[in-house]
Parts: structure tokens; sequence; C-alpha cells
């Protein structure tokens, strides 16, 4: 699933760039564009970034001369020209469609497959009668069961109980500004002065300050009812299989004759602002910058709108190496992983051939040290640590007790480091731009600074490359902020990463320079 924001909104162009483009600035953020004017004497090598996700507008205003393509491929002749297996992948691979052409999108929750896989074989069964394997796929299929019922309830919840709650508050607005004022139309500059001279109303009226200055409104609550609806009929329905368009047994890595070409999909909002991330057109005034500015992206379409297959992110990681990216991006992320060992096995090709992987710790404000999201560095297993794996949380502006996100995953073990992931606009389809916000933006910060370094400094490895983006993290330790996930825990920003550090591309510059003296 997605590991993206809890928000995404469209910003007005007239936004102060500084601030739309905080991500590359100073205190907080990477201090990119100084990092540039330290190596403007230097020449730059182009560095391929894998993106593993919903698929990117390869067409996109603010992506031109940023796509990879495989030249050992000539486009529209049906002919796979490499021998690579794909026909005609010209751009990437997209593991979520069929040889026709045809698209699967919305997808069940790895929990929901789960139940719906297993149900024959386990609902009303005896526990004690079953064998050792079978007990423990026999639990996990349980702990399923209740994940559903409590989401479908909150879910339910939320359009049966909360939106008509919310929908009566507003309704009750006109009547409440008529018993303060005198009058239903009051304007928001009347609704703060009164406010500040009577502090002691502000949360009696903070609904009504909401609606006059255009924060709520009855159709945002039926836009959000609507998509809950859409996620209790397809990611939470035992009976919905979107995967039944692409024609493959998920769970065979020996079925690989599916897929398709199309590296946009349906749905390429949480790519293609990924992608811009690594490597929008810097200087143009369109969007944000990109954080690398020698860089092609390499469209793998592999995460739907629900979680993705552990089979498609296995073949995915593998096109990816075996075409030659560097660094592989991975915004994406879910609790369970049934075929966790075909993952690790990719993972661990990537890093026995030295390409850097990439993923967003998750947005579920929760200790990964406890409760990994899966593709995780941490496997039952693994013998030996991964040297080419960085999991990453999301960072903030604000480093006054809330650097770190408040929906950001974090710990000291699971999580290497922090990066902006917080209100980040950049490009989304269509020649669009827009601030979203998650690990999932974290992420693309972070293959950003590696695609840099090595761009610009092409005889360092990926390892080496690593190692410094960790060492030459902004420290943060010995700060205190807010955990994510609670309103006023205060604690260490040490305790929350590896390195208690952000990611700075000018400290990582710097210290490549060094090792080159």
């Amino acid at each position: 699933m997605f590991v993206m924001g809890i928000t995404h909104s469209t910003l007005a162009q007239d936004i102060d760039k500084k601030i739309l483009n905080w991500y590359n600035g100073k205190k907080a953020g990477m201090n990119t564009e100084k990092a540039y004017k330290k190596l403007k004497k230097r020449d730059s090598k182009t560095v391929i970034v894998a993106v593993i996700d919903s698929g990117i507008d390869i067409e996109h205003e603010d992506l031109k001369g940023k796509i990879w393509t495989n030249t050992d491929e000539i486009a529209g002749n049906g002919i796979d020209d490499d021998n690579n297996g794909y026909i005609d992948d010209v751009h990437g691979w997209n593991f979520l469609g069929n040889p026709g052409g045809e698209n699967a999108n919305s997808m069940r929750l790895e929990f929901t497959r789960i139940i719906a896989r297993y149900s024959e074989q386990f609902e009303g069964a005896d526990r004690e009668t079953l064998g050792a394997d079978d007990q423990k796929l026999y639990d996990t299929y349980m702990q399923c069961v209740q994940d559903l019922e409590k989401d479908r309830s909150r879910y339910e919840g939320f359009i049966n109980m909360r939106v008509p709650m919310l929908e009566m508050m507003i309704d009750g607005v006109p009547a409440t500004l008529k018993e303060k004022f005198g009058k239903e139309d009051v304007s928001l500059k009347e609704l703060r002065k009164h406010i500040k001279k009577n502090p002691e109303e502000e949360r009696s009226l903070s609904v009504a300050m909401a609606v006059v200055s255009g924060q709520i409104s009855k159709d945002d609550f039926k836009e959000q009812a609507e998509n809950v609806k859409k996620r209790l009929d397809t990611h939470y329905n035992i009976d919905f299989d979107g995967r039944a368009v692409v024609g493959d047994d998920p769970y065979d890595m020996n079925d690989r004759n599916y897929g398709n070409n199309d590296v946009e999909g349906p749905d390429a909002l949480h790519g293609t602002h990924v992608g811009g991330i690594i490597g929008a057109v810097r200087g143009n005034g369109l969007g944000g910058d990109g954080v690398c500015e020698n860089v092609l992206l390499m469209s793998i379409r592999a995460v739907p709108d629900g979680d993705e297959f552990d089979k498609d992110i296995a073949l995915a990681i593998r096109y990816a190496v075996d075409n030659g990216a560097s660094v592989i991006n991975m915004s994406f992320g879910k609790k369970y992983s049934p075929m966790a060992k075909e993952v690790y096995e990719a993972l661990e090709y990537a890093d026995s051939k030295g390409v850097l992987l990439v993923h967003a710790a998750g947005n579920d404000d929760k200790n990964v040290d406890e409760e990994p999201n899966f593709p995780t560095s941490m496997y039952d297993m693994q013998t030996k640590k991964l040297d080419h794996y960085l999991t990453i949380g999301a960072s903030t502006r604000d480093t006054d007790k809330k650097l770190a996100a408040a929906f950001s995953n974090w710990g000291q073990k699971g999580v290497d480091v922090f990066a902006p992931g917080h209100e980040i606009w950049n490009t989304v389809q269509d020649n669009k731009y827009e601030k979203l916000q998650g690990t999932s933006m974290a992420a693309p910060m972070v293959s950003g600074v590696a695609a840099m370094l090595k761009s610009y400094f092409p005889e360092m490895s990926m390892k080496e490359i690593k190692d410094v983006i960790l060492k030459s993290a902004q420290d943060f330790r010995g700060t205190i902020q807010i955990l994510p996930g609670t309103e006023d825990e205060e604690v260490d920003f040490a305790t929350l990463s590896v390195t208690g550090g952000v990611v700075n591309a000018y400290n990582a510059v710097n210290m490549c320079l060094e090792m080159g003296k």
C-alpha cells in the first residue's frame, strides 16, 4: 500500500517559492542548493533511479529529459529486442496489467487477501488439531480477521455516524453566527477579531471559523465518505479481486508472462510526485525542484490503490537491477508479507549488485522495531545485514519539538535516518502540482541525494555513498521532540532512528570531497 501522507492538497501558484521548495533549503531542509554551489566546478554523470510505485506521468512538463529509455528496445514493434523477458519495455514495466493493455488499480489489502485465501481452510478450525506450520499460519489468519473487523468498524462508523454529525455541526454555523453577531454573513476578519477579544470562545467558534475560512465544507465530508466507501468496497472486501484482470497467479514466481509497458497506468499521482522529488527539472520555476539534477527515472508500476503483491515487488526489484538502476526508491509498505522469502531474495540480489534500496518507513506512527513495515531490513530469515538498504522516516521544517512528522514511523534500529516528508510540493500527473506528505515523500529525498552524490562522485560505491549519507546527516540528537502518534510525549530525537539525524546534502558533498582528497 502507498506509504502516502495523511493529506494532500493543491496549493496556489503565488505561494512563496522558498516555502514550496523548503526541503532543498536550510535549517531543517537538506541544504541542497548550497551543495550545488559547492559542486558547480565539477562534472556529473547520469544516474538511473528506479521508482517502484503507482506509475509516472512520463510526459509531465517538469520531467522532460528525466525519463529513462531502454536503448536496447525498439518501441512499438511487439518484440522483446533485448531478450530480457519484457516486450517493448521502453521506459520501464507495468506489473499491474496484462499483455492486452488492460490495467488493474484497486486491490485488497494484504490481510484481506490472506483471509480470502485461507478462510475455507481455517474458518471454524480447531487450532490444537493443526500441525506446527499450520498453527503459525492460523495465528496469522486470526490476526488478519481482527485487523479487518477493526478497520471496517472504524470506517463504517465514520460514514454512518461521524459524517452526519459533522454535517449537522456545519448546518448549525449560521445560527451560531447570528446569535453572536446578529447576522449570518460574518467575515473571517470579524471572526478573528472577535476571538482575539474573547479567547474563551475560540473553542465554541472553531467550526464556524473552519467553515468561514473554507477549511471544511459539507462537500468535503461527502467526498471523504465516498472515498471511505470505495475503500470498504475494495481494500476491505474479501470478495473483491482486483488482480483478476492481470491474469497471472500472484503466488507463483515462475508465472512471469504478464504486465505491459504502460508505465503511467490509470492513477500516477503518487509515483509522479515521488519521481518529481528525485528529479524534477531544477530552476525552471515549475513546481518544486528535484533533488538530483543529472538523473533518469525508470518507472516500474507495481504499487496499486491498496496493498502491493510481494511477487510484483520481487520482480520489480530484479528488473531495476538488471536494467542498470543504481538506486531503487520504494515508497510503499504493508503489515503482512506472505512471500517475504522471495522479496528478501530480491533485496539480496540488489545488495549483491551494489544497488542502493531506499524504503519509506511508513505512516502508522509506530515503532518498526516492534512492528515491521514490509519490506524491511530486519527479516526473520536474514543471516546478515544488507549493505545497501536504507529506511527513511519523515521530518518537518519545524525543529521546535515537531521535527518528526506526527504520522511517521520510527525505530532506533529499524529507521536509519529522517528526511523531509511534510508538505512537499511537486509534480502529479497531467502537468499539475500538489502538496503531499508522508514517508513516501521522505524516501525519494534520500534517493535523490544518493543519485546526486553518485552523479558527481562516480568513483564511489553505493555502499560508500550510503555510509556518507548516514554519517553526514544533520545531528539532532539531544533535541527534545514529540513522539509521533502522541499529543505531548517528549523524547530525544536520537531514540527515533539509528543516526538521530536528518539527511543533509551539503554535509554529504563536503564529506565526499574530503574523502576524495
